[in-house]
C-alpha cells in the first residue's frame, strides 16, 4: 500500500492506501470516487501523524508575522500562502544540492515537513509550484481538509527526465470551500513571442462567502535560469494580459502568487509593478520603508556555488485589498551554513504567507 507515513502505522494514510496505487499516477487521473466516503480529516490529527514521522528531525522553525500599521478590517482576513515546495524528482535527481544529505530529501519524511508547514499556518488559499505528488498526496489529503483542489502540470516537465519519477510537476491551487465559492477557473499555458511555452498558470475567480465580494487568485511559475530574462518578461506580459481579461481590467480584485525566477531588478518585475492592474508586492511590508523586497526567498548551494535570490512574490490589487500582515522570513542563523533544503526545512524556497482584507471603497482608489 502507498501513503504510509514513514514507519508509523497511520490511521489517515491506511485509509487512503485502500484507494490509491503505488505506481506513477497519471496527470489525467480522475477525481477519486472513494475519497469522499473517507470523510474529513481533523487537521490536528494529521499534524500529529506528521510529527510522529518527523520525531527524529529537528523541530520546525518558528517565524513571526509582521503586522501592517493601521491594519483594521471589518471581516476575517483571507490568509494566502505561496510556496515552491521543490519537486521530489528534481530534488533527488537534478538540482544538485551539494550540502544537503540525500537522507534529508526522502519523500516519506519530506512530505510531512511540507504538510506540517501548511498545517501550521492554516491558509485559506494555498498556491504551490513544483508539485509532482499532487494525485497521491496533496489532492487526497487537502480535499479531506476541506480544500477544493486544482492542478495544471507543465507540458514538458523536467521531472519526466528523472528515473523513477512520479509524473510531471506543475502549479496547484487550493482554497477552503467553507469560505469561498468558485465562480470560474482558467488553466493558462503561457506564451512568449507568440509561442506556447512550458510554463503555466491557474487563475480562479472566487466569491468570498462572508462579504459577497469577488476576487481572482492566480498561481504561476516562470522560466528559470540566467539568460532567459526576455523570455520571462514575455511570459509575464502574457499572464498580465490574461488577467486583465479575467478581472475585467481590475474591476475584480486580484492576488497573484508565484515563483517568478526573477529578481526585483528584472523587467518582468517592473511590468507587474507598473501594470494597469495597479499591483503591489505584499512582502514589501517587511521592509522598514515599505518600498523594498526581502533580501532572499531562496538560498541554496549548488556545484556552481551559493545562490541567494529573491524570486517569489505575492502581488495584489492595492486599490481593493489591504495587506494586514506578512510572515517573516527565516534568518540566516535559522537557515544554517548548509542552506536549503535541509533536515529542518523541506524546500529550497521559503514559504510566503499574507493576510489580506478588502478595502471598503475600492473604486475610489482606481
Amino acid at each position: 500500500p502507498v501513503c504510509s507515513m514513514g514507519n508509523s502505522s497511520s490511521r489517515l494514510y491506511s485509509a487512503l492506501a485502500k484507494t490509491l496505487s503505488s505506481g506513477t499516477v497519471s496527470q489525467d487521473c480522475p477525481e477519486h470516487p472513494d475519497l469522499a466516503q473517507l470523510g474529513q480529516i481533523d487537521p490536528k490529527d494529521l499534524l500529529e501523524e506528521c510529527q510522529i514521522v518527523l520525531q527524529k528531525r529537528p523541530p520546525r522553525f518558528r517565524r513571526s508575522f509582521v503586522n501592517a500599521k493601521n491594519a483594521a478590517s471589518n471581516h476575517r482576513p483571507i490568509r494566502v500562502m505561496q510556496w515552491n515546495i521543490l519537486a521530489q524528482a528534481l530534488g533527488e535527481g537534478k538540482d544538485n544540492f551539494v550540502q544537503c544529505p540525500m537522507e534529508a530529501l526522502k519523500w516519506e519524511e519530506r512530505k510531512c515537513l511540507i504538510l506540517e508547514e501548511i498545517l501550521a499556518y492554516k491558509p485559506d488559499i494555498l498556491c504551490l509550484q513544483e508539485v509532482d505528488h499532487y494525485f497521491d498526496t496533496f489532492e487526497p489529503l487537502l480535499s479531506r481538509l476541506g480544500y477544493q483542489c486544482t492542478f495544471f502540470p507543465k507540458p514538458w516537465s523536467p521531472c519526466l527526465d528523472v528515473e523513477h519519477n512520479n509524473g510531471p510537476d506543475g502549479c496547484a491551487l487550493f482554497f477552503t470551500k467553507d469560505r469561498f465559492e468558485l465562480i470560474n477557473s482558467a488553466n493558462i499555458r503561457l506564451t512568449a513571442m507568440k509561442l506556447k511555452t512550458n510554463q503555466v498558470a491557474i487563475a480562479q475567480t472566487l466569491k468570498c462567502n462572508e462579504t459577497g465580494r469577488l476576487f481572482c487568485i492566480a498561481v504561476t511559475h516562470l522560466k528559470a535560469r540566467t539568460g532567459w530574462e526576455r523570455f520571462r518578461s514575455a511570459q509575464g506580459c502574457d499572464l498580465l494580459q490574461n488577467l486583465k481579461t479575467i478581472t475585467q481590467g481590475a474591476k475584480i480584485p486580484l492576488i497573484i502568487c508565484g515563483d517568478f525566477n526573477a529578481e526585483p531588478t528584472e523587467e518582468v518585475y517592473r511590468e507587474f509593478s507598473n501594470s494597469s492592474l495597479n499591483l503591489n508586492s505584499a512582502y514589501k511590508l517587511l521592509s522598514p520603508d515599505g518600498q523594498s523586497e526581502p533580501p532572499y526567498t531562496t538560498w541554496k548551494i549548488r556545484p556552481s556555488g551559493e545562490c541567494r535570490h529573491t524570486l517569489d512574490y505575492i502581488w495584489y490589487s492595492q486599490h481593493a485589498l489591504n495587506v494586514n500582515s506578512a510572515l517573516g522570513l527565516l534568518t540566516e542563523e535559522q537557515i544554517g551554513p548548509n542552506r536549503l533544503p535541509s533536515f529542518n526545512y523541506p524546500s529550497d524556497h521559503l514559504s510566503l504567507v499574507c493576510d489580506f482584507s478588502f478595502n471598503q471603497d475600492p473604486d475610489r482608489l482606481l
